[in-house]
């Protein structure tokens, strides 16, 4: 079986694709969910979190507050590094497990991780395919998917390695710039690819 992580930049369209890949019959996981899971009401990640940030970031009814922790985390490196060290071995576990648990015979399951290179495993994949599209459209998609303001839609892209530097790592590049029209397309060649053995391209 092949694993492939899917990554990108915020807002470059992965959802989308990894929806799509999905379709095709392809398994598929979301790291986004997978962090959710490990700072679930209870979870010992919610106490680190809580430990390390103070009870301000988790609402009464013990869920986390993430806009407050968002707030915190985008407007300083080093409490982002602290949390990510939270977060990011439990994700990279239920990914594992997850491999581990598809059925014998499965050709091609997909992670999507959208901090792959920025935590350093992209080697742990037979593959990596990075979604990309222009800065400029990552931005005005930020701030009209979230409403955020501008600075603080900047803060958030600032807080990921450049996108151009994702896609000189890759071994495939999805462009969602034109449309959904031609993305599709882009997904179905990366698609024919991966089931024809995968082998990297350059």
């Amino acid at each position: 079986m092949q694993q492939v992580a899917l990554t990108g930049g915020i807002a470059t369209g992965k959802s989308y694709c990894l929806a799509r890949f999905a379709e095709l019959g392809v398994p598929t996981i979301d790291a986004d969910r997978l962090a959710r899971l490990a700072v679930a009401p209870g979870s010992p990640g919610l106490a680190a979190v809580a430990h390390r940030f103070g009870a301000a970031v988790v609402r009464a009814d013990g869920t986390l507050d993430r806009a407050a922790l968002a707030k915190i985390v985008f407007a300083d490196r080093i409490a982002r590094t602290d949390l990510e060290a939270i977060v990011h071995p439990d994700v990279y576990r239920r990914i594992r497990e997850w491999f581990a648990q598809l059925p014998l015979g499965t050709p091609l399951a997909i992670a999507d991780i959208p901090l792959l290179f920025e935590t350093g495993h992209e080697h742990e994949f037979d593959a990596v395919v990075v979604v990309a599209c222009s800065p400029e459209e990552q931005l005005r998609r930020l701030v009209a998917r979230d409403g955020l303001p501008e600075a603080d839609a900047r803060a958030r892209l600032a807080a990921q390695s450049p996108i151009d530097e994702k896609v000189r790592r890759a071994h495939y590049v999805i462009r969602t710039d034109d449309g959904f029209a031609e993305t599709d397309a882009e997904i179905a060649r990366v698609y024919r690819s991966l089931t024809k053995g995968g082998v990297r391209p350059g």
